[in-house]
């Protein structure tokens, strides 16, 4: 139940503070009186300490929005994970632009970053974060630390099964790290807490270690089913993985569909899944509900309440003409819009029910980044329910109670159809799942294609998945994303857009970093 993760978000997660990082300038403060040892001897504190790390993936600090954030160097609403993951996954492509001028939002829109891009810097440390905070956890959750704490056996087996959670939240931050950053420093459990130089690993030992640990971990988490509500399960350590070998060419030279259709195939069999109804709904107040979403991003406007995660995918989405309570909230902060490139993708506009644009005082044409009216709005997350009701917290902020899919079923039917179409997997089999998805959006399926080709693969999975972190690796994966013909606006600094080199298929690696660490390489290009 959604509810039982919340309660226990409200839990205060001192040990958080009490780890200093092995990056020097995540400047933790630790509490007097507190200790990792003090903490983890008490086996009822594994699960509070777990809940920390899954807050690691939608909160921004101990104290809430307006506290002391964990990374510092940047604003706190900005460092959210679900925030700089979407500002670099989705910014910089064909997707969407944002019209701020905040530090590092004007070099994503075009394509121009540096290492010193403040959510380049963001992105990377939070993994890092989050890494660290996973690796002591693993660490205090040993067979070894657990005799000598002299555990009932009952404490132990329950203390293993949050042990393969926390394996599969880092193998999840370190599946962000090694696709936008490629070769990247790297540590686990063995390395003590404290000041050292980790070793760098190149992209494809980190491909085979995140493997590696999926595939161990991934029969002994819990079925979805009486999984706790956004708790990892089998199925998204299987979505995780498939997701790993779509773009197994990109970061080791080596394809790998086979085994991505095969995980798909396992998820879709398990029986756990089903497509949401109405595909509006995937993305309101109470997308808890679905049966499509595999894993999610927990989200609550009066318990976890921050200034990234979905109140900024709702709340900049929103401005011009709209009226903010339509949408659940009261602010409208006038930055993301739609690139008139993304909204051609909808050849049939008025049929297709994922066409959800605000056009009203909108001109589809961007001529100007800073004016919310050029290109038309796109408020696909809502703050309302599928009942109507507005979210829990909106008469004095604009904080959501939408999760943030990290992982759904409609993915798995596009990237299994992608195998097929690759020549990998059933093409009769890949075409079915392509067309549920075309019916959904259509309402019947008049508009089902008899082959899907590459490019209606690609094609259907922005009209699918925009706006949910995707459209950079898939880019990337089909080679679109920087070098060749294909432009979108503001690409390359331009109105009309321009080719970039191709070393911008990865993001630079801290200058910071490179100074304190011989062991590491700047990625080539920075």
């Amino acid at each position: 139940m959604k509810t039982i993760l919340r309660n226990t978000l409200l839990l205060v997660f001192l040990i958080s503070l009490g780890f200093t990082s092995c990056r020097k300038y995540l400047d933790q403060t630790p509490k007097y009186g507190l200790n990792a040892e003090a903490v983890y001897s008490d086996p009822n504190n594994y699960i509070n300490v777990l809940a920390n790390l899954y807050s690691g993936l939608s909160m921004t600090g101990l104290e809430g929005p307006a506290g002391n954030g964990d990374i510092a160097g940047i604003d706190e609403g900005f460092s959210a994970y679900i925030r700089v993951l979407y500002n670099l996954q989705v910014l910089p492509t064909d997707e969407v632009v944002c019209g701020w001028n905040d530090p590092g939002i004007p070099e994503l829109n075009a394509l121009q970053w540096s290492p010193e891009t403040s959510f380049i810097l963001g992105m990377y440390y939070r993994i890092y974060y989050q890494i660290t905070l996973c690796n002591e956890f693993i660490r205090q959750a040993s067979e070894e630390q657990m005799e000598r704490r002299e555990f009932s056996e009952a404490d132990k087996e329950r203390i293993r099964r949050y042990r393969q959670e926390a394996r599969f939240l880092r193998a999840l931050s370190y599946y962000h790290a090694l696709d936008l950053y490629g070769n990247v420093p790297f540590t686990t459990e063995e390395d003590l807490v404290g000041a050292f130089q980790p070793e760098r690993i190149t992209r494809s030992e980190l491909f085979e270690y995140i493997e590696s640990e999926l595939l161990d971990i991934e029969n002994d988490l819990p079925l979805p089913s009486p999984a706790v509500y956004g708790h990892a399960t089998q199925s998204a350590a299987k979505t995780l993985l498939a997701r790993l070998y779509l773009n197994a060419e990109v970061y080791t030279g080596t394809p790998r569909y086979t085994e991505c259709a095969a995980q798909c195939q396992e998820i879709i069999n398990s029986g756990f899944y089903s497509l949401e109804p109405v595909y509006e709904d995937l993305f309101k107040a109470d997308n808890n509900k679905s049966q499509e979403i595999i894993f999610p991003v927990v989200f609550d406007g009066l318990y976890a309440q921050t200034w990234g995660g979905t109140t900024f995918l709702v709340c900049a989405s929103l401005g011009g003409e709209m009226v903010a309570s339509d949408y659940g909230v009261n602010g409208m902060w006038a930055g993301l819009r739609a690139t008139p490139m993304f909204v051609d993708k909808f050849q049939d506009s008025m049929l297709d029910n994922r066409f959800q644009f605000f056009r009203q005082g909108q001109q589809k044409e961007i001529e100007s980044l800073t004016t919310f009216s050029h290109g038309y709005a796109l408020p696909k997350f809502k703050n309302i329910k599928s009942t109507g009701q507005v979210g829990s917290n909106n008469a004095n902020t604009a904080f959501v109670d939408v999760d943030f899919p990290m992982f759904r079923l409609a993915d798995v039917y596009l990237m299994y159809a992608e195998c097929a179409t690759r020549g990998f997997a059933d093409l009769g089999q890949g075409t079915t799942y392509f067309n549920m998805l075309r019916e959904r959006a259509y309402g019947n399926s008049d508009f089902n294609i008899g082959t899907p080709t590459l490019e209606d693969i690609l094609d259907e999975r922005s009209r699918e998945l925009h706006w949910e972190c995707t459209r950079r690796t898939d880019l990337i994966r089909f080679n679109l994303f920087t070098e060749g013909d294909y432009l979108w606006s503001f690409k390359g600094g331009s109105v009309e857009g321009q080719a970039v080199s191709s070393h911008r298929n990865l993001y630079p690696l801290p200058t910071a970093d490179l100074v304190l660490n011989p062991n590491l390489i700047q990625n080539t290009g920075y």
